[in-house]
C-alpha cells in the first residue's frame, strides 16, 4: 500500500492506525465509502475547511460523512459571528489537499479545528489518510497527539 504524507506522520510520532486503501473504488462519497470499509457512517468521519465572515480566518471541522455541518454551531464552537465554507479551488492552495482527500491532519497550515463531539465515544475513528482512496483509522487520543482540537456538537 501507498504511504501517503498523512501515514508517515502519524509513523513519525508513533501513533498507533490502520491504513485502507479503497483506491479501487474511486469513489469519494462518505457513506459509500463508510460502506467499503464495513463501518457505520457515523463513526467515519469528513474534513471540512470554513472562512470567518468578518475575521477571514481559516476553520477545520471533522463531521461523520452522512451529516451536515451547521454552519451557526460551528461558528458559536470558534467564537466567529458566521462562518461559510471555502470554495473548492482554495482548497489545495490552502491546506495541500483535493477535494475529497482533505485530512485535518498534515495540512500547509495548522487551524483551529473541531471535531463533533460523537467522535470522543469511540475507540477508534475513521478519516482521510490524506489522498482520495486512503483513510486512516485511529483512536481520537492519537489525534491529539498530531493537532490541537476541540469537540462541539456541528452537526444539523
Amino acid at each position: 500500500m501507498e504511504k501517503t504524507n498523512v501515514m508517515r506522520l502519524l509513523d513519525q510520532k508513533k501513533v498507533a492506525y490502520t491504513p485502507y486503501d479503497y483506491s479501487q473504488s474511486g469513489t469519494t462519497v462518505g457513506t459509500e465509502v463508510a460502506a467499503i470499509l464495513k463501518q457505520p457512517p457515523e463513526r467515519v468521519f469528513k474534513t471540512l475547511v470554513t472562512v470567518g465572515g468578518k475575521t477571514k480566518k481559516n476553520f477545520v471541522f471533522v463531521i461523520p460523512v452522512a451529516e451536515e455541518l451547521d454552519l451557526k454551531k460551528a461558528a458559536a464552537a470558534v467564537g466567529e459571528k458566521s462562518i461559510e465554507m471555502i470554495k473548492q479551488k482554495e482548497l489545495l492552495p490552502l491546506t495541500g489537499y483535493v477535494h475529497g482527500g482533505c485530512s485535518p491532519i498534515g495540512m500547509k497550515k495548522q487551524f483551529q479545528t473541531v471535531v463533533h463531539e460523537t467522535a470522543a465515544s469511540y475507540e477508534t475513528i475513521f478519516f482521510s489518510a490524506g489522498k482520495i482512496g486512503y483513510q486512516v483509522e485511529l483512536a481520537p487520543a492519537g489525534l491529539e497527539k498530531l493537532i490541537r482540537f476541540g469537540y462541539a456538537d456541528l452537526i444539523v
